[in-house]
């Protein structure tokens, strides 16, 4: 199985995650945003069971609205500020703390909110920001830890993983995606029109 995309900090991988997650070595944190099934119906049913085989903490994004088909310890909060479909989404805590959080950061839709928030527009339907995806790892890993995102989209969590001294493997179908996410990766902080 060879990696889109290596260096010392980041594996990437193209392909569907349920094919490739038996390749992979242990993880010690997974920190991912499936399609929800009530807001991305053109995935399908976005069968998520698999997790349930991965013995370590899990955050998992989720619909404000959709039902959640996994046991969980904790629910947590993304208040968005602001938002098309909901004003916040919840992140399911597997295998992991009781207690709850909020976790405040504005979604990026656009350059300004993007520059706001000190962060890039990736062009992705879901794109999570940093200023949640930070704070979420830096609480729930330490330091050499392996994070994986089986939904990696554009990479956010690969990127804030490498800033934070982290392994990470990042999973995502879509090559287009892909590619970002290595850009990504390998510049640092960046901005899609080509300017560090």
């Amino acid at each position: 199985m060879k990696p889109y995309y290596q260096d010392k900090w980041v594996t990437i991988y193209h392909g569907d995650c349920r094919e490739i997650l038996p390749e992979l070595p242990k993880v010690d944190l997974v920190l991912t945003d499936p399609p929800y099934p009530d807001q991305h119906p053109e995935y399908g049913d976005c069968d998520i069971s698999f997790l349930a085989e991965l013995n370590c903490r899990q955050l998992v994004f989720w619909s404000a609205r959709g039902e959640f088909p996994l046991d969980y310890t904790a629910i947590h909060i993304w208040d968005k500020y602001c938002g098309t479909v909901s004003v916040y989404e919840r992140i399911f805590e597997r295998n992991g703390r009781t207690n709850y959080k909020v976790y405040r950061g504005q979604k990026i839709q656009n350059n300004m909110t993007a520059q706001m928030s000190r962060d890039v527009v990736t062009g992705h339907p879901s794109q999570k920001p940093r200023k949640v995806i930070n704070p979420l790892m830096a609480e729930n890993s330490k330091t050499g830890d392996m994070i994986l995102d089986p939904y990696m989209g554009t990479g956010v969590v690969p990127e804030q993983a490498k800033k934070l001294n982290r392994k990470s493997i990042g999973i995502e179908i879509e090559e287009k995606y892909c590619e970002i996410a290595a850009k990504r990766c390998s510049q640092g902080v960046f901005d899609l029109r080509g300017n560090s």
